[in-house]
């Protein structure tokens, strides 16, 4: 599960990737609107979390632009105000849920797990790809029926890939999204877990999906490129 958190206040922001990344999600950090806003339209997000006094463009202006786009990721809106008025604009923006700093991270958490829940319960969360499929809730993989045992940074890298099928997606790019981390050129970790992957998806396949696209990065698609 992957989440946004769009924080300008960065010892809040460190506390929250922190205590998330401790539970296991992976976790994008905006410190402006204007940054939060971009990530949140080009990535792919389970969760939102969103506070409303920003630098920039604020979390109300955030979140009416997502809806307006049809992004229906949840969105769990955060400020230090607790004025009535506050919070019925945050959620007549569109976030679904809302708190008031300062917060209990527990009940953070709890809210957190309720708005997975139910955005797992409205969408399948099975990633296809051909004869290929994903599901981003058992993290079981399958290709033409028969089950592919994956370590969790191949079914990261895997999921990050059918997420955006059919598009080239850079060493940075996996770097940032699935190590969570600034991309070192002087490590092949990258290029050895792509191998791993495509010797499990790929091998006695007539169909390869896994395409490396020479200087830019890697493609997952039924098409070759």
């Amino acid at each position: 599960m992957r989440i946004l958190v769009i924080e300008d206040e960065k010892k809040i922001a460190s506390f929250i990737q922190r205590g998330l990344k401790e539970e296991h999600y992976a976790v994008d950090v905006a410190y402006d609107g204007e940054q939060g806003l971009y990530l949140a339209e080009i990535n792919s997000y389970n969760l939102i979390v969103l506070d409303i006094m920003l630098p920039g463009k604020d979390g109300i202006f955030i979140c009416r632009e997502l809806r307006k786009k049809a992004v229906k990721t949840p969105i769990l809106m955060l400020t230090a105000r607790d004025a009535l008025e506050d919070k019925v604009s945050g959620l007549d923006s569109g976030a679904d849920d809302y708190m008031t700093k300062p917060f209990a991270f527990e009940e953070f958490l709890a809210r957190v797990r309720s708005l997975l829940r139910r955005d797992a319960a409205q969408t399948s969360n099975v990633l296809l790809v051909a004869d290929l499929e994903l599901s981003q809730l058992s993290h079981k993989a399958r290709r033409s029926g028969s089950e592919i045992t994956l370590s969790s940074k191949e079914y990261a890298l895997l999921e990050f890939l059918m997420l955006h099928k059919n598009e080239v997606v850079t060493r940075t790019m996996i770097a940032e999204h699935v190590w969570n981390e600034a991309f070192d050129s002087f490590t092949n970790v990258i290029d050895v877990t792509v191998k791993h992957l495509r010797d499990k998806i790929d091998t006695n396949a007539v169909l390869p999906l896994i395409h490396t696209i020479r200087g830019s990065g890697y493609m997952i698609s039924e098409k070759r490129p």
